[in-house]
């Protein structure tokens, strides 16, 4: 297999999914990252991934079963209003024991399960496409609202508290987003392709970047051209998709650290 079989328009749909995912859930990483929560992304996959097995059985698409399940479990975490990452531990366990019964005790079998863990891209259809295009259409809308007041919530957290505004509601709505994300991800990449998604340009971005923006920037420039890079050498070299996207993101990250005297220290935040 070569280079061409990129314009073969069997694989233009499942390029375009990913692209878009991969520029969207990089963006939600650098918030997860910023409140110390990276580990929601993980949180919120096992979830979809089982509520797409369960949809499956129900004769839904996986990406409408993932996206009820996992937009549960940000509903539930962003009412209770608790941060940090230990709810989300719980997620991974509720959503991993879940998703191996399903897997047991339905007729779509195990093997449907660990699809679903290795990720689908290239079967990627329009249900999958009409996912991305309405998380990055949310996104767009909703991350220039919410960004100013998760930031602030950061770095000023008494400021909401001393002028009574309602930070749960944003929290919550970030919350939701990151589940939405975390849901369309899984259904397509699988769950360590879109973990890792979320993670790795996060990761990068905060050791290189010198402000918020440029940090967002990163994010969004690590994720697609690692995917694109993915997705060329999988298809070249005949091998699964996510392993392949997560090996480049490490190799990214390892080509970070590895720079002369190692990478900037962390700051909690890049700049403003």
């Amino acid at each position: 297999m070569d280079l061409s079989t990129l314009a073969d328009p069997l694989f233009r749909l499942p390029f375009a999914v990913g692209l878009l995912l991969a520029v969207v859930l990089p963006l939600l990483g650098a918030l997860l990252m910023l409140r110390d929560e990276w580990l929601a992304a993980l949180g919120y996959a096992h979830l979809a991934a089982a509520g797409a097995l369960l949809g499956l059985a129900a004769g839904l698409p996986a990406v409408v079963g993932g996206l009820a399940a996992a937009a549960g479990g940000g509903a539930v975490k962003g009412a209770g209003g608790g941060r940090g990452n230990a709810v989300y531990g719980f997620m991974i366990l509720g959503g991993w024991a879940a998703l191996l019964l399903i897997g047991a005790n339905t007729a779509l079998g195990e093997q449907l399960g660990h699809a679903l863990v290795e990720g689908q891209l290239y079967f990627a259809g329009p249900v999958d496409l009409a996912a991305a295009l309405a998380l990055a259409l949310t996104a767009a809308v909703a991350l220039p609202w919410l960004i100013p007041r998760l930031l602030r919530a950061r770095l000023l957290p008494q400021h909401d508290t001393a002028n009574r505004l309602p930070a749960r509601r944003w929290h919550l709505g970030f919350d939701l987003l990151a589940a939405a994300g975390m849901a369309a991800g899984t259904a397509s990449m699988g769950l360590m392709g879109a973990f890792a998604l979320v993670l790795v340009p996060a990761w990068i971005s905060f050791r290189v970047a010198a402000s918020w923006r440029w940090s967002l920037m990163w994010c969004a420039v690590v994720g697609a051209l690692g995917y694109v890079v993915a997705f060329g050498a999988a298809l070249v070299l005949d091998q699964p998709f996510s392993p392949v996207l997560v090996a480049v993101l490490l190799a990214a990250a390892a080509g970070v650290a590895a720079q002369p005297g190692g990478p900037r220290p962390r700051r909690e935040t890049p700049a403003p």
